[in-house]
């Protein structure tokens, strides 16, 4: 089953945590031991897995993404996001966690996040939980 997580953005670009909200999916998926895969179908948002510990490294990462690749530049698209569109495809639109004792396995200083880079908008996260075979 799938599970469809709702999220508003409020800024252009920002970092959303979704670490709680996951893990409340796994949690009430039953999954003992298994797979979890967080989903963005956007093309101009992604997800990572990043410290959530230190804001400043979510500020860090988003400040590197825009003198990368700023806002404004010699684009080809020219709806004014392709900026957005390349940094989503820089975070990329999935991660996979593993599921063990019904908690994601995560390290220490590691969260989820979702990425916006074309906000404010309503998006929506998918997470979908799978059980090891026994």
């Amino acid at each position: 089953m799938i599970s469809e997580l709702a999220l508003s953005t409020r800024k252009r670009a920002e970092f959303v945590h979704i670490t709680a909200e996951v893990q409340r999916v796994v949690r009430e998926s039953g999954v003992d031991s298994g797979t979890c895969i967080v989903y963005v179908p956007h093309t101009t948002a992604g997800v990572t897995i990043n410290e959530n510990a230190d804001p400043d490294v979510e500020r860090d990462i988003l400040d590197q993404l825009e003198h990368i690749v700023p806002r404004q530049g010699a684009y080809h698209h020219l709806e004014g996001n392709a900026d957005a569109h390349i940094k989503a495809a820089i975070m990329g639109s999935s991660v996979t966690v593993l599921v063990e004792k019904g908690a994601l396995v995560l390290g220490t200083w590691q969260g989820l996040f979702f990425c916006e880079f074309d906000g404010p908008r309503s998006r929506h996260v998918y997470v979908k939980v799978i059980a090891d075979p026994r």
